[in-house]
């Protein structure tokens, strides 16, 4: 994908008309690519010799973005001016990473302050603020074929993301991500699986992308699927299944249990309101457990108190037609209690 014509009128970008007059045509077109920036290198290559380049500097008329890599402009840099020039700095085989990869991806909707670039395992670059470099034995089989400026592909990134998690539930997030926003399959991800002998987590990110092809499609639904319904023998649902409104929007239910009535939704982003928003939504599914026909929770009731939510559940599906029998997850399981064999 080549940035040329963008239409942006920035400072050190293709469009700002000092960039004709003090770039040869050649390295004009190449700075064009990179939305404004260009190398010393690059600039030896298109004629300059290096006493031009150091009056050019000295007069101010190019500036210094990092070592050996320069810009017309003056004022702050935009985001993909900085990248590219922290790329240029990096050197040969460098791309992009990690996080930094996955906002170029839409893989993550925020930016990171700290850029991060894979360089390869045997080379070493002299730090720089707000960047971090990763060295990797990868990183030319990792690159995008077609993508610019070069960065890691989307199911490599997401491995890296996933092994440098902190918690599971965090490299579960990127895998839920991926899928469910399209970027990436089944099949791709368990090929770039199988291409690393070394993976963190290898047998939990299996289990992880078949619950994300299967609907889970957040942290929350795949706890509710392993720690809620399936440790407790739970029927199985639909999931993520789509609805209509009076109103025309259109929507999906977390989880429908069809042939009981019952739809479940769980809910992520309320996981920190205030307390008593969260005594309103546990006494509405009360109201549910004595005949309504819907249930909604949240990280505390699926992460901490999934045996009671299990027993909720499944009081509502029996009230309902279900004649299973849930069991306990466990000889400390409270189901034991509440639906004894």
């Amino acid at each position: 994908m080549l940035f040329v014509g963008s239409g942006q009128n920035v400072s050190g970008s293709p469009h700002n008309g000092g960039m004709n007059s003090d770039l040869s045509s050649t390295l004009g077109y190449r700075a064009r690519l990179q939305y404004g920036v260009f190398s010393r290198k690059q600039a030896l290559q298109a004629g300059f010799t290096s006493d031009l380049i150091r009056g050019r500097v000295r007069r101010g008329s190019w500036q210094c973005v990092y070592p050996g890599v320069y810009t017309l402009g003056t004022a702050g840099l935009p985001r993909m001016t900085r990248l590219w020039a922290v790329l240029l700095y990096a050197g040969r085989g460098a791309v992009l990473s990690y996080q930094t990869a996955a906002e170029l991806h839409k893989l993550t909707d925020k930016q990171t302050a700290e850029i991060h670039v894979s360089i390869p395992g045997e080379r070493r670059v002299v730090p720089v603020p707000g960047v971090r470099f990763h060295r990797s034995a990868q990183v030319f089989r990792a690159a995008s074929a077609h993508d610019d400026p070069p960065r890691t592909n989307v199911d490599e990134t997401v491995l890296d993301l996933a092994g440098a998690a902190a918690t599971i539930d965090e490299a579960c997030g990127w895998i839920m991500t991926a899928i469910s926003r399209e970027l990436t399959d089944e099949s791709r991800l368990r090929a770039a699986m199988a291409g690393r002998t070394r993976l963190r987590w290898r047998a939990e990110l299996d289990q992880l992308i078949t619950a994300a092809v299967n609907g889970d499609h957040s942290v929350l639904e795949y706890r509710f699927t392993r720690d809620v319904e399936r440790a407790h023998g739970l029927p199985e649902p639909d999931r993520q299944v789509r609805f209509g409104g009076r109103d025309g929007r259109r929507g999906r239910r977390d989880r429908v249990y069809s042939d009981y009535g019952l739809v479940v939704e769980l809910d992520g982003k309320v996981g920190h309101q205030a307390a008593d928003v969260w005594r309103d939504k546990d006494r509405d599914n009360a109201a549910a457990e004595a005949g309504k026909e819907s249930l909604r929770y949240g990280w505390r009731h699926v992460r901490h108190d999934s045996c009671v939510t299990a027993i909720q559940v499944a009081k509502v599906l029996r009230k309902r037609g279900w004649d299973g029998q849930p069991r306990p997850c466990s000889i400390y399981c409270p189901v034991r209690h509440e639906f004894p064999c």
